[in-house]
């Protein structure tokens, strides 16, 4: 297992779609290994496939709720389907969220409440996964990454800007640019 550098925002591979996975090779089983030493070293509560430069769709999840009780996993060719966004502005302090490919900020987003995710695990088993809160959201933010989406991009206007402008003054926005943890100083 390894840690892998996670790609900052403006990678390519970040902004396009990723394609399916085919088949589920040693390879692939590689990459799910390596995505969760790396999701846990940043830490993190989610890592998808593309933003460790593999444009697959695929992502890691891991989350332990108020109880301390732990939820981890793996889903492959997710499919999600949402409830609809309950309207208005998104509450600063229970809906901020973060991203490893934005590292070090976090931006208020609403999100709906509640998902069904499907998919298959690493034995190509179907997976259906019926979550709300922030498991739920966890399964948005993810899947976006699949379809080319950062979170930022679904911020307000005015929060959008404070985004560009951080990324500006971090010489983010641009391919290549990563960070690894663990080696870097980057607080996710």
């Amino acid at each position: 297992m390894a840690v892998l550098p996670i790609r900052i925002m403006g990678d390519p591979v970040l902004h396009a779609s990723a394609a399916p996975v085919e088949e589920i090779t040693e390879e692939v089983r590689t990459l799910v290994s390596d995505m969760f030493e790396t999701m846990d070293a940043a830490p993190g509560v989610g890592l998808a496939a593309p933003q460790v430069g593999v444009g697959l769709r695929l992502y890691t999840y891991s989350y332990q709720d108020d109880e301390g009780q732990p939820w981890r996993g793996v889903i492959i060719n997710p499919v999600l389907w949402m409830h609809p966004l309950v309207p208005g502005d998104p509450d600063p302090d229970e809906e901020s969220e973060g991203c490893l490919s934005f590292p070090g900020e976090r931006f208020p987003l609403r999100r709906s409440e509640r998902v069904l995710v499907t998919g298959t695990d690493l034995d190509g088993t179907p997976v259906r996964i019926e979550v709300d809160g922030w498991r739920a959201r966890i399964m948005q933010h993810e899947f976006d990454h699949l379809d080319g989406i950062l979170y930022i991009d679904r911020l307000d206007d005015s929060d959008w800007k404070t985004t560009q402008k951080i990324a500006r003054k971090r010489g983010w926005g641009r391919p290549g640019q990563s960070w690894t943890p663990g080696i870097d100083d980057i607080e996710a």
